[in-house]
């Protein structure tokens, strides 16, 4: 029997500790040492343990590792008293079970020994076990597992007490009992736990308590059966009381620390709150807005002191008050609607704005936001948010207008018109919507020439004339520096449009007086209606076309848009394509005029002029395309090659004479314009007094040290500089003190009217005086018949030029007609002796 026992102890025990070793191994750690040392007291107690009835010294390997396997669990951070009642807690745990181990087992077989190292293995065993219950208690991963292996240690040394007073077959079951609980422990994977402090707080405190007891009860059982008292009970009953009350000195001062720490918490939290508190307060009323709480028929409950500040009423002025009443009829209407809308929904908000008068009598514009929290239990009311937008509101404007109108004129400004535009496109039918587009005619030259503060008061003055002529609710807008634009709605709107331009140019052609001088300025005027387009931005580029057919056709009339603009515009578009491929292609060539000296008949020089060999188009005339060369910026490269191919060819005639090439504006305009011509001169081996830069008077009429900046830089190269067609613009002695020229040009229009009107004779006759005055030579151009040529020689003239002379020629036929040297016929009273 004793060895069947034996060996059944031994499997569990065996059992157990395998199961043990497998938890150590999923372990790190003090988990994975406690788990090791549960397995090698397990494993060791099986094989050298014995059994409860008669036990070997393994059984106290068992009992010492599996102390220490429960003492080394982790454990939260705990203070020194907290350290020191575990203690207590231990030894009062100890002594009880002192007690109960003498009552139980001693006492009844005086043979066990109370100083048997067995006896005092149990009381160890059963100790660690039972404050180990309280530990582990505390350590959430694997904590059940770790509390069954306690229980289980528990189980197995109350088994080993029962083996001594020869209860072997209960002991065994115990063992084996305790054994499998322990290899449970070790195997199961317990799902980890989230206990709350308190509990575990009342184990710790409850279990010693509960040991002291039940060693007493069995105590008083055993003299109650007609035991005798012994001085082992009166000992450990002794030391129990002492314990206890040491234990309880220290729990009373870790209550105090506890309630002094949990006073202080409350203390710190209350606090915390009430600066909250004051804090919320304040931002409430430093807010910009007024905050207030109503009830559902309006009345005051709460009102922020923002109030007086915003909108300067005090608050308790409006407290215990309805608001609606407050605000006045209107408002107060709006108002009242507002809370209707909301008050039925619990959460729900609107936000308006409504008109507010402040404390001083003047109306603001406020933006009110109604919240209900009726139903909030710490609210209980409607709140309502309240700013003051009035400046934001005015900003608003401020910066409306800003965007919206043009600042000189105070009409509507582009993005005004557009904006305007579209709204009316929208809502009429097709065909009811027409728009002007007006560009003044002449204004550059104006504001160049007398000054951008003249140009400003003649764009007033016409923006006033505009106006008064299309009161509201026409709109009337600019839409650029000197364009402008109307809207027209009328069932009628294209012959409606048409009539306004008719009387607008008549409006425009009276007089102007800006600065003490009397202007006069037309205009280009295109129009285009809805039912042509689908869009306003369509209405806008139809109507631009118009104003440019208008303006091509020389200003001071208007067009009305015609489908077949959009064709001309894509031919426009083609012939740009096609020229800035021509500079590439080589398609490009030069033809030169020569210019004859009046009195000896000898060609002093040439002009270069451009033309165009196009592969489809033939010949391109330089009306059709140097237009577009202005427009697309293709004018500055074409103006270079012209100036380098002219050069190229005045030095391949190697002859002393002079090269004229024209500048545009925007070449001249260019800061580089001198640095490009000495790179010609450079490249081209040119002599820089055989070279003639011509200019027209729109090149100089922007009076600026810029512009005679370029004139001087040009001059420092050693060219000559021509004013063309002198006379056209708005001529004046000033270009001439100021700009130093060599050449003045006569220009075309004066030449043909020679030998009619008396007043172009002296004009001319003037010009000439004045190149004279100035030491500049004259150059007449146009020059188409005898009587013209006539007057030029007997009224001083330098040189001419004209088809009558001779038309511009290829390179061939110039090269031919310098080769035969022979001047040109002119009137044989005129010619040098």
């Amino acid at each position: 029997m004793t060895t069947v026992i034996g060996a059944a102890v031994t499997v569990a025990a065996l059992a157990a500790a395998l199961a043990c070793f497998r938890q150590a191994r999923r372990r790190s750690g003090q988990m994975r040492l406690a788990w090791a040392c549960f397995g090698v007291s397990a494993a060791v107690a099986g094989l050298f343990g014995g059994t409860p009835a008669d036990p070997a010294p393994g059984y106290l390997v068992l009992v010492a590792l599996t102390c220490f396997g429960l003492f080394v669990l982790p454990m939260p951070p705990r203070t020194g008293i907290e350290k020191l009642r575990t203690t207590l807690d231990l030894a009062i745990i100890g002594a009880s079970l002192t007690a109960l181990s003498y009552h139980v087992v001693i006492s009844i077989h005086p043979s066990a020994g109370i100083v048997s190292p067995y006896a005092i293995g149990d009381i160890l065993l059963g100790t660690a076990g039972l404050t180990a219950l309280t530990r582990i208690s505390r350590v959430v991963p694997g904590r059940r597992g770790l509390m069954l292996a306690a229980i289980a240690m528990i189980v197995v040394a109350v088994s080993a007490g029962a083996g001594y007073i020869g209860g072997e077959a209960i002991g065994a079951i115990g063992w084996i009992a305790g054994y499998a609980a322990l290899a449970v422990a070790a195997s199961v994977r317990w799902p980890a736990e989230n206990h709350e402090a308190e509990e575990r707080r009342t184990l710790a405190v409850m279990l010693p308590y509960a040991v002291l007891t039940l060693s007493l009860v069995v105590g008083l059982a055993r003299l109650a059966l007609g035991g005798q008292p012994s001085a082992v009970g009166t000992w450990t009953r002794s030391i129990c009381l002492a314990l206890i009350v040491i234990r309880q000195i220290f729990l009373l001062i870790d209550n105090r620390r506890l309630v002094s720490g949990l006073e202080t918490r409350v203390s710190e939290r209350s606090a915390e709150l009430h600066a909250r508190e004051l804090r919320f307060q304040a931002l409430v009323d430093q807010s910009t807005d007024s905050m207030a709480i109503l009830e559902a028929d309006s009345t005051v409950r709460y009102q922020s002191e923002s109030v007086q500040r915003i909108f300067g009423y005090p608050a308790s002025m409006l407290l215990g008050k309805r608001f609606v009443e407050l605000v006045g009829r209107k408002a107060g209407a709006r108002v009242q609607a507002a809370i209707d809308q909301v008050k039925d929904v619990p959460g729900a908000t609107t936000v308006f704005e409504i008109t507010i008068f402040h404390a001083d009598g003047q109306p603001r514009l406020a933006e009110m936001t109604i919240t209900n929290l009726l139903t909030d239990p710490h609210v209980r009311g409607l709140v309502f948010n309240t700013r003051d937008i009035s400046d934001a509101a005015e900003l608003q404007n401020q910066l409306r207008q800003e965007a919206y109108y043009d600042v000189l004129t105070g009409l509507a400004n582009r993005a005004g018109f557009r904006e305007r535009l579209a709204e009316a496109v929208e809502r009429n039918e097709p065909g009811r919507v027409a728009i002007l587009l007006l560009d003044l005619d002449g204004f550059k030259e104006i504001n160049d020439s007398l000054g951008h503060d003249a140009g400003d008061h003649l764009l007033v003055h016409v923006a006033e004339r505009l106006r008064r002529r299309l009161p509201a609710p026409k709109v009337v807008a600019r839409v650029g520096g000197d364009e402008f634009a109307v809207i027209v709605e009328a069932d009628k709107a294209r012959e409606e449009a048409e009539l306004i331009a008719m009387e607008l140019l008549a409006t425009l052609g009276e007089p102007i007086d800006v600065d003490d001088r009397e202007l006069h300025i037309g205009a280009g005027i295109g129009i285009a209606t809805s039912g042509d387009c689908l869009d306003a931005d369509q209405l806008l580029r139809d109507a631009d076309l118009a104003m440019y057919r208008a303006k091509d056709a020389g200003g001071g009339g208007y067009a009305t848009y015609h489908p077949s603009m959009h064709d001309a515009l894509a031919r426009r578009l083609e012939l740009a394509t096609d020229l800035r491929l021509a500079l590439e292609r080589d398609e490009l060539l030069l033809h030169y005029q020569p210019t004859v000296d009046l009195r000896s008949g000898e060609i002093t020089g040439f002009e270069a002029l451009v033309r165009w060999q196009h592969p489809t188009r033939g010949l391109v005339p330089p009306l059709e395309f140097i237009g577009v060369a202005e427009a697309t910026g293709l004018i500055v490269p074409l103006g270079r090659w012209v100036l380098a191919e002219a050069c190229r060819q005045a030095v391949e005639w190697n002859r002393p004479l002079k090269m004229a090439v024209n500048v545009s504006v925007r070449q001249f305009e260019d800061d580089d314009v001198a640095a490009m011509v000495a790179e010609v001169l450079a490249e081209t081996g040119m002599p820089p007094h055989q070279l003639c830069l011509e200019m027209t008077e729109s090149v100089l009429l922007t009076d600026t040290d810029e512009n005679l900046a370029r004139i001087v830089s040009l001059k420092a190269l050693g060219v000559l500089l021509a004013m063309d067609d002198f006379g056209t613009g708005y001529s004046s002695l000033a270009y001439l003190r100021r700009f130093p020229m060599d050449i003045l040009k006569i220009d075309r229009s004066f030449v043909d009217r020679l030998g009619g009107d008396p007043e172009d004779e002296a004009l001319v006759r003037t010009i000439v005086r004045l190149a004279e005055r100035f030491g500049m030579s004259t150059v007449a151009e146009g020059i188409e018949n005898e009587t013209q040529l006539a007057f030029l020689q007997e009224m001083g003239c330098d040189t001419a030029q004209g088809y009558l002379l001779s038309r511009p020629l290829p390179k061939a036929q110039a090269t031919a007609l310098l080769n035969e040297n022979t001047p040109f016929s002119l009137p044989a009273a005129h010619l040098a002796s």
